[in-house]
């Protein structure tokens, strides 16, 4: 089997998958974060969790890049640099931001997660530093890149500033939940979801690759369903939550 008919079978299996995991997450909300629950094995501590399973995603990338013939072309490097400058924060930042309290992670979880985060990385590095078309410099000026980076940027704004009024409410010690009320928080419950979505949106849209494609699949297969979890998780654990605060889209679902 050539590389190109290995990474077309990965890419098929993966968007099956995934389309299956979008239906699973609508009945079985996945035990971690404000979802944690008992009976899902062993556990780590959340941040340690969470930087082990999202290595892969940064470090991965940087890898296939290095690895592959592109090195000295300009497009390649700006991919990099937008993945990296998204996946240095969440790995390396974020997690050490939150006041995450003593809170656990399910080892299973952290494996499915490490797991997707090493496939990810093949499917997105693998196209778009070998396998996939060369994208001279006039990529740079075509529409599509133009408009899926500024949906890229302005995801990674509204999902930063999202999780900041999120740490904001709880003060050093505490790690408790409570109802935010700034930002787009406002309008939905899980607009830091909403944030990344549209990032993972936009890379399909620039880099126009079948990694991106899957990439956007899977981030709506796990966030659509985490986001109505958490909606109905706010409206039964506050009993003042506004009942008109959509869990994605604002004013549409």
């Amino acid at each position: 089997m050539s590389p190109e008919e290995l990474y077309r079978l990965v890419f098929w299996v993966w968007l099956g998958i995934g389309s299956a995991v979008f239906v699973l997450l609508l009945f079985v909300t996945a035990p971690y974060g404000r979802h944690g629950r008992g009976g899902w094995g062993p556990s780590i501590h959340s941040t340690a969790a969470w930087v082990l399973m999202e290595a892969p995603a940064p470090l991965g990338m940087l890898a296939l890049f290095a690895l592959g013939d592109r090195t000295a072309d300009l497009v390649p490097w700006i991919f990099l640099v937008l993945w990296e400058a998204h996946y240095l924060q969440r790995t390396f930042v974020f997690p050490f931001r939150r006041r995450a309290g003593d809170r656990r992670t399910p080892l299973v979880i952290v494996g499915i997660a490490l797991l997707f985060n090493l496939v990810n990385a093949y499917l997105q590095g693998a196209w778009l530093f070998d396998l996939g078309p060369r994208l001279g410099r006039d990529w740079l000026l075509d529409p599509r890149f133009l408009c899926g980076v500024a949906l890229f940027v302005a995801g990674m704004a509204i999902n930063i500033h999202s999780d900041e009024v999120l740490r904001r409410l709880r003060k050093p010690g505490e790690s408790g939940y409570k109802v935010p009320s700034e930002g787009l928080h406002r309008l939905v419950a899980s607009p830091n979801y909403l944030g990344e979505l549209m990032e993972w949106f936009g890379w399909a849209l620039f880099t126009w690759s079948l990694g991106g494609i899957a990439f956007a699949v899977w981030t709506a297969a796990n966030l659509v369903p985490r986001a109505i979890s958490h909606r109905r998780w706010y409206r039964k654990t506050f009993a003042d939550y506004p009942p008109e605060r959509k869990a994605l889209i604002p004013w549409v679902l």
